[in-house]
């Protein structure tokens, strides 16, 4: 295929067995769209070779890094790097090692953390402590090289992006505590009037489907706004007394996917990490035809994400075990009926 010249050599949908960090080197610079991975974590399992057995966790985030570094080298300026890292107690007290791994990234100066994504687990391992709380939710990080990388944000999530549906009625008490709030607060006649007046006309737009919800800010009665444009929400408050942020038919993009914890018959892998969490960030950092990087494959999730989603990759994994395995299960995943564009 035209345009793929650069990247004849390499092992495009391909699972390699052997050691990541010698694996690497051999990728061009600037030659994959997106590096995704969830490294074994720190002394919690012996994956049968690789990294996760450090004495210390200094040792553990150090290697972590060389390997973060090179896969920075591979992505483009257009790309991204998402890392899933697991914590750890020790002696009864949790490290934080994803949060010094994160920390450690963005220290390095090649990378900017974008966003922490919260996997919250709907099915936690269940265990029964009696001085702690059981963990349910594990963080997935997402870092950019430049501010021209490729963001999807209307692809993320979009199962239950969908606006309200006709049939669905708001309830009838929509609104009701924003006008206790507004006879509570200290504006003035005309200004409650107005706020009222407003208030009316935003509850009666929700009603007929034209907006999807509704916030509104009263003076001396909600924290002030902040953040891009709070600037004009200010000055309503200021001079009207009140502001009402309208939302548009969807729901916020917030940075947390919920699914269950993945199980995969007769998969020898120990922490088998949703296909589905791949997909939303194949979704939301990635246009059809992509070339991704999955340096830890494990049980080849990334590759059957992208084999689902019309996405090529590249993966490594050191235990031939689990590459046996990961290659049978993308085996058996059919391909995807998505055009593959021709790489620029």
């Amino acid at each position: 295929m035209r345009g793929f010249d650069r990247f004849e050599s390499l092992p495009i949908d391909q699972i390699v067995c052997g050691d990541n960090l010698e694996l690497i080197r051999e990728l061009p610079n600037e030659s994959v769209d997106l590096a995704i991975t969830s490294p074994p974590y720190f002394q919690q399992r012996d994956y049968g070779g690789g990294m996760g057995n450090e004495q210390h966790v200094d040792d553990y985030i150090e290697k972590l890094l060389s390997l973060f570094c090179e896969c920075v080298r591979v992505v483009k300026k257009s790309g991204s790097l998402v890392f899933n890292v697991g914590d750890k107690y020790l002696d009864g007290s949790l490290l934080l090692v994803p949060y010094r791994f994160a920390l450690a990234a963005a220290e390095t100066g090649l990378v900017k953390l974008v966003n922490e994504i919260t996997w919250v687990k709907r099915n936690p391992t269940p265990r029964q402590f009696r001085r702690r709380l059981v963990s349910s939710t594990e963080p997935f990080f997402h870092f950019v090289k430049s501010d021209r990388y490729y963001y999807d944000i209307d692809a993320f999530l979009a199962k239950s992006d969908a606006p309200m549906q006709a049939g669905n009625k708001p309830s009838s008490k929509i609104g009701q505590r924003y006008f206790e709030l507004i006879e509570q607060s200290d504006l003035s006649k005309d200004e409650k009037k107005a706020a009222r007046r407003e208030l009316t006309e935003v509850i009666q737009e929700v009603r007929r489907g034209e907006t999807y919800s509704f916030r509104m800010k009263i003076r001396g009665v909600h924290a002030e706004p902040f953040g891009g444009q709070a600037g004009g929400r200010q000055l309503q408050i200021k001079n009207k007394g009140f502001t009402i942020i309208r939302m548009h038919g969807r729901r916020l993009k917030r940075d947390v996917i919920e699914t269950p914890v993945a199980a995969v018959k007769g998969n020898k892998h120990p922490a088998i990490y949703p296909v589905e969490i791949v997909e939303e960030f194949l979704h939301l950092l990635t246009p059809p035809g992509a070339l991704v990087l999955d340096p830890f494959m494990g049980s080849g999730s990334t590759a059957v994400a992208c084999k689902n989603m019309g996405r090529r990759y590249i993966g490594y994994e050191i235990n031939p075990e689990y590459c046996k395995d990961a290659r049978r299960r993308v085996s058996d995943t059919p391909h995807a009926v998505y055009k593959l564009f021709e790489r620029k």
